[in-house]
This record gives structure tokens, C-alpha cells and sequence, in this order.
């Protein structure tokens, strides 16, 4: 392949290396050069052009990677038309990604010109989904290159295994203390994994966590014809002679494999009764988030048998991001399990919807809205009670005046809500596990409710996100874990951190309440006249 200067008329056949602009003239890189290149060139005063020229045994980059493309392509897999030196490879069909990873580095390892990038191997894909790219760096390449890239690619290196198991038996456990709540949630987040596979739960059956009543619930999952059994024990897998492996093996079927390194997922465990895979699903498959459990499910539903030595290759990578339910230490834990929590009652709005007046000093009953408040969860379990003052923040702090509150004051006040929440959180002191954040114009929320809420919050169950609810309504206060402080001082706006709430919803507990008590917020006069007249 040639590489150089030229004039334009020399230059015909040629591809151009770089774009050129001169005047009105705008000639693209690629550009293959003829008459009516050569014409508009010297029209323009371009005397010189940079091409390149395919030489007697050199092919074209399109053409080039269009082979390599289709020599890699197996099972499940389209091949886009090449163009600019780029062949891209589509999934036909749903199903998990398989790699041959010799033959990838073989295609990279034939010469520097030859590219060919995959997504991760064992990735679930879905139709039309891009899972491959093979590129050329320059404009051409020797023909003896390009064949030999094809050689290495071998038959296929990469296919798509559709999804083949449709249908799923559950079973769940049971132990005390373990809520009803906890196995539908559980079930829901099951279904969701498997709705993507074209995969269904056909029967769930809930026993005791003990090994008879297991063998018999898995024995019968099996007689429903189910093709894959999943397992969530009340307890978790402590070893092969507990109470899940002790079932499996107890109908005659086998235990492949028991632990694996991918954190979370680490207590996964693979088995199978009667030929059918039975999966002994570690804590954190509970959770939407993703973790080692997904990594094994999806090669299962695709009829891919996980051997030992490839769960002990999942390793590198296998760390994954921490799940904001799993139990963390604490530097000095509290007697009884109890936990400190800070109450910050936002006080710093413009009450823009109340036509002038600042709602926070209207009074009810004789006292000012935000006195009722604050004085509600100074009553509460609260360890310390902070008010974010912002607007009028003289008159607001003189209303709470002789009251043991804390002020921070918000200079951002005018820039809405997020800002009032992120001074809250930056005041809340290092001892506090988390705060509930009150919002000064609801004077209905009782500190009864506030130590409802505080009661229910417990990390060492997952319960790092508290909210009142009424009727499947989620309302106010919330109570946050230390865990969210860091995402909640990335609010912005006039907005709360409802989305949070719903982002992180394995880690949300709710506390039933009724009335309006946590969803009447004052912020027009006509809710204050409403409120007086109730």
C-alpha cells in the first residue's frame, strides 16, 4: 500500500487521508479520487493531496474487515454492511454472549492493523444489541493479513446461546422472624431477572427451613416440570452439610459446587436432582442490584453448564459494587441494637405559594407552624434536632426561641429544596447512624410517627430507608441512612430525593400509617384555613 503526497491527477484511484477545505471545497477523508475529484482540486488551487493506494495483493479496509466479520460470526449473529474500515456485529436473537477468547486474541495478535473488540463474555444481550467490532486502522491492509485474521478466527468466535429454560420453580424457606413481605419482594425481583429470558416462575412454594419439608417442596417443583429450581433459604449456606445441600442430596441429586469468588454472591450454591439445575441462591439475590447470582442464572437459562473452573475464573472482576443492604460494622456498637438518629427540619423556603406571607410563622392553634413541628420531634427519639433556617431567618429562629434545637443556616435557600436538605445532612453530627428529614410546613407529623419511623429503621436488616405509607402513598418524613448522605448531598434543585427512594428500593422499609398526617403539607392560605377549620 502506498502512503504519500501527490498531485491531484496523479493521485486518481487514490483514497484521501485527511479532509481538506479550501474555499468552498470540502473533500472528506475516505474520499476515493477520480475526474470530478481531480476537477474540483485544481479548480480550488490544491497543487497536493495526501492518498493512499492499494498496491497488486493489498484489498480495501471495508472489504477487509467485512471478512474478518464474517468469519467470527457463529450462531445468533448479524453482520452490519462494513464502512470506513468498521464491520459491526449485532445479536439476532436474546440469549447470553459466548466468547472464544483464544481466537479473539489470535485475530489481535496478527498484526497491528487488525482490531476486533467484543463486550464481556457470558453478557446477557438482546436483539439487535452491538456485541462486537472489528475495525482497521489503515486504509487497506496486504491480502495476506486479512487471511490470516480469517484463519485465526476459527469457526465462529462468537455466537449467542439463545435462552432454552422457561420454566422456574421457587422455593423459600422459612424461619421466624423472617416477614412474608421479604419473600414477595423476593419474588417480584425473581421475576423481573427472568422476565428478559422469556423465562416464568410456574410455582413458588414456602416450608420450613428444615431438610425434609425442602426435599419434598423441590421433589414436587420437579414433578411440575420445572426446568431450573431456585432455592432462598431463610438462613444462609453455611456448608455443605446445612440444610439446602443436605436436600438436594437427600433426593439423590448432586452438589457441583458451593461457594464462589464474587462478593456479592459469594454463598451461591450449584446442584441438581434429576438432571435439572437447582440453585441454592446466596442473600444478596434478593436485591434488583447486580450480583454473582445473575452472573450464573443467565448461563443457565441459556442451557450453559457452569463448571467449577469457571466459577473459580470469575474472580478477577468479581468484586462488585456493595449492596446497600448488606450489614456493615460498627466502630462502637450501640446497647440494643439501638441506633442515633437526627431529626432536620427544613425551615428555610420562600413559601412562594402562600402570596407573600412566610407560611412557617402562620400560627395554628395559638402556635407558629414551625414551633409545632420542631417541638414534635424534639419529643420524638430524635438524638438532636437541627433547623436549616434560610429565608426570614431571624423571625424563623426567634419562633423556636428557648427551644435545644441546633441552626444551620442556608445562604442557598433561594435555589429550592436540595440545597435546605444538603445543609441538613452536612450538620448531622459523625455519632448519628441517620436523620429523618421533617419538612417545616407539616404540622400533622406526630412524634409518634417520627418514632415509628426511627423503630423501624434497622441496617442489620436492610432497613436503611424509611417511609410513612398510606394506601400504597408514600409521604413524608423520611428517614435516611448515614449509607445516603453522600447521594443526597448531590441533590439539585427544587427537588427532593424521591428518586433515591425509588433507586434504591431493596433497602426501603414501610410504615403503615393512616389519615393525612404525612402527606398535608401548608403551602397555600387555603390549606391553612382548611387546617384550622379540622
Amino acid at each position: 500500500m502506498k502512503f504519500g503526497p501527490a498531485s491531484p491527477a496523479e493521485a486518481i484511484g487514490g483514497v484521501t487521508v485527511h479532509t481538506l477545505r479550501r474555499g468552498s471545497l470540502v473533500l472528506k477523508k475516505g474520499t476515493t479520487i477520480g475526474a470530478a475529484e481531480v476537477e474540483a482540486l485544481t479548480k480550488a488551487g490544491v497543487n497536493e493531496i495526501v492518498v493512499v493506494r492499494l498496491e497488486t495483493g493489498d484489498v480495501s479496509e471495508d472489504e477487509a474487515a467485512a471478512s474478518i466479520a464474517r468469519a467470527v460470526a457463529g450462531d445468533g449473529i448479524h453482520v452490519d454492511r462494513a464502512f470506513t474500515g468498521r464491520a459491526n456485529l449485532f445479536a439476532a436473537q436474546a440469549g447470553v454472549l459466548v466468547i472464544d477468547r483464544a481466537a479473539v486474541d489470535r485475530i489481535n495478535g496478527v498484526d497491528e492493523a487488525v482490531t476486533f473488540a467484543t463486550l464481556s463474555a457470558f453478557k446477557p444481550v438482546v436483539e439487535g444489541e452491538m456485541v462486537g467490532t472489528v475495525k482497521l486502522i489503515p486504509f487497506g491492509v496486504e491480502g495476506r493479513l486479512r487471511d490470516a485474521a480469517v484463519t485465526a478466527a476459527g469457526a465462529g468466535a462468537l455466537r449467542i446461546a439463545p435462552y432454552v429454560v422457561k420454566r422456574v420453580g421457587v422455593v423459600s424457606t422459612i424461619l421466624p422472624g423472617l416477614s412474608p413481605k421479604v419473600i414477595d419482594k423476593t419474588l417480584r425481583v425473581t421475576s423481573e431477572r427472568l422476565a428478559p429470558a422469556g423465562a416464568a416462575i410456574i410455582a413458588e412454594r414456602r416450608v420450613p427451613h428444615e431438610e425434609a419439608a425442602l426435599a419434598d417442596a423441590i421433589l414436587e417443583l420437579l414433578g411440575l416440570g420445572a426446568e431450573l429450581v431456585i432455592v432462598f433459604g431463610a438462613s444462609a449456606i453455611a456448608d455443605r452439610r446445612d440444610v439446602i445441600p443436605a436436600a438436594i442430596t437427600g433426593i439423590g441429586g448432586q452438589i457441583e459446587h458451593f461457594g464462589m469468588p464474587v462478593d456479592p454472591g459469594n454463598l451461591l450454591l450449584i446442584g441438581n436432582a434429576s438432571g435439572v439445575p437447582v440453585l441454592g441462591a446466596p442473600g444478596c439475590a434478593r436485591s434488583p442490584v447486580e450480583n454473582g447470582f445473575d452472573w450464573v442464572l443467565m448461563r443457565l437459562l441459556a442451557g450453559i453448564k457452569v463448571t467449577r473452573a469457571e466459577l473459580m475464573a470469575m474472580g478477577v472482576g468479581g468484586l462488585l459494587m456493595e449492596i446497600v443492604t448488606r450489614p456493615q460494622p460498627r466502630a462502637q456498637p450501640e446497647p440494643d441494637g439501638a441506633r442515633k438518629v437526627a431529626a432536620i427540619v427544613l425551615a428555610a423556603g420562600r413559601s412562594t405559594r402562600m402570596g407573600g406571607p412566610n407560611k412557617l410563622l402562620a400560627e395554628l392553634e395559638g402556635k407558629k407552624l414551625v414551633r409545632i413541628v420542631t417541638e414534635q420531634a424534639l419529643a420524638s427519639k430524635a438524638c438532636e434536632v437541627i433547623v436549616v433556617t434560610g429565608h426570614q431567618a431571624d423571625l424563623v429562629e426567634q419562633a423556636l426561641a428557648g427551644l435545644r434545637v441546633r441552626f444551620v443556616r442556608n445562604p442557598d435557600f433561594a435555589g429550592g429544596l436540595a440545597s435546605s436538605v444538603k445543609a441538613g445532612i452536612a450538620a448531622v453530627p459523625e455519632s448519628a447512624d441517620g436523620a429523618v428529614v421533617c419538612l417545616g410546613d407539616m404540622p400533622m407529623v406526630s412524634s409518634d410517627l417520627l418514632d415509628r419511623l426511627i423503630g423501624t429503621f434497622e441496617p442489620d436488616r436492610g432497613n436503611l430507608i424509611v417511609v410513612p405509607v398510606a394506601e400504597g402513598r408514600r409521604g413524608n418524613p423520611v428517614l435516611w441512612s448515614r449509607r445516603f448522605f453522600q447521594e443526597l448531598m448531590t441533590l439539585e434543585g427544587d427537588v427532593g430525593a424521591r428518586h433515591l427512594v425509588a433507586k434504591h428500593a431493596e433497602a426501603v422499609a414501610e410504615v403503615p400509617v393512616e389519615g393525612d398526617a404525612a402527606f398535608l403539607d401548608i403551602d397555600t392560605p387555603q390549606a391553612l384555613e382548611a387546617a384550622r377549620r379540622s
